[in-house]
């Protein structure tokens, strides 16, 4: 879930671990990674992932994304249907289209660990404003900027948003958006996954400063690995992208991954493999290779 500017702008040829185990599941992220920086997916993309589920591997695609932003690449989903949206918060299914996604499975954020959370972020950095994302839903503060192309369903301060009088009680809660208008973003992640603990999950996606938090050890990485158990798929098997801090657990679990060419820093420190940018199709390039034998 970022805009288009890009981290880093390094272009260099794939580079790949040592083959291990045949790959079952590819797992990619989506912005920065597989979509372009205009958000489309690339014909030799499409190809690609096509030309891997035919081989019998299954795709995945892993994002920070709320379910109804999947539009995008709602006609790649091919026969399982499935992605993995909020960070690891929901496991949806596409087939229905846009607007008619199902929930297969929500970790949910409890509202008292968001309220905390809340609390402890602002009294650790004054400023911060909030969005709460809910299945259905999108609720934020009046102050919150507009970082999103969609109206939000109700204007409060995110504690009342998040009481049990709020708009929607029992919609669950996936996910709560902290902004701050002044900090530098790796400051800001750091400062809130001290303040955090282990009361929620603390990532970014984009390159403002923009928290992302989940439930308490909710990540891309830990639903990849349920969905993988239901199928059979160890880790070892899966292959997995991702460009920013929100894909290092998915990337340190699974067996081989890799970082795009305009991956932030510490996503090209825990990837074993690096490829080309998103604008030069470096998933499909891994894909291509994989399929052919060479990696």
């Amino acid at each position: 879930m970022r805009d288009n500017e890009r981290v880093t702008s390094a272009i260099r040829e794939p580079e790949t671990p040592a083959a291990t185990t045949p790959p079952r599941l590819i797992a990619t992220d989506l912005d920065g990674t597989l979509l372009r920086d205009d958000k489309s997916v690339s014909p030799r993309t499409v190809a690609a992932l096509a030309a891997a589920e035919e081989a019998g591997i299954e795709v995945f695609f892993v994002t920070g994304r709320p379910a109804r932003w999947m539009d995008v690449v709602s006609d790649h989903v091919h026969g399982h249907g499935l992605a993995i949206c909020g960070n690891g918060a929901a496991v949806v299914d596409l087939h229905g289209g846009p607007g008619a996604h199902r929930f297969v499975k929500v970790r949910e954020l409890p509202r008292n660990n968001a309220l905390e959370a809340v609390g402890l972020l602002r009294d650790a950095a004054p400023g911060t404003v909030y969005a709460v994302e809910q299945t259905y839903g999108f609720y934020q503060e009046p102050a919150y900027p507009k970082l999103h192309m969609e109206v939000p369903d109700d204007l409060a301060p995110a504690e009342d948003l998040l009481a049990d009088g709020s708009p929607s009680p029992a919609e669950p809660v996936l996910k709560i958006l902290a902004f701050h208008p002044e900090m530098e973003p790796d400051a800001f992640l750091t400062l809130a996954r001290l303040a955090v603990g282990e009361r929620a999950t603390v990532t970014r996606s984009s390159p403002s400063a923009l928290l992302e938090i989940s439930g308490p050890d909710v990540s891309k990485a830990s639903t990849l690995a349920l969905c993988c158990a239901e199928r059979g798929i160890s880790h070892e098997e899966v292959v997995a992208f991702g460009d920013m801090p929100n894909d290092v657990e998915m990337l340190t679990w699974a067996g081989r991954s890799y970082a795009m060419g305009n991956a932030h820093p510490d996503v090209l420190a825990a990837a074993s493999g690096h490829t080309v940018a998103n604008n030069d199709d470096g998933v499909a390039v891994v894909i291509e290779q994989l399929l052919n034998g060479r990696i």
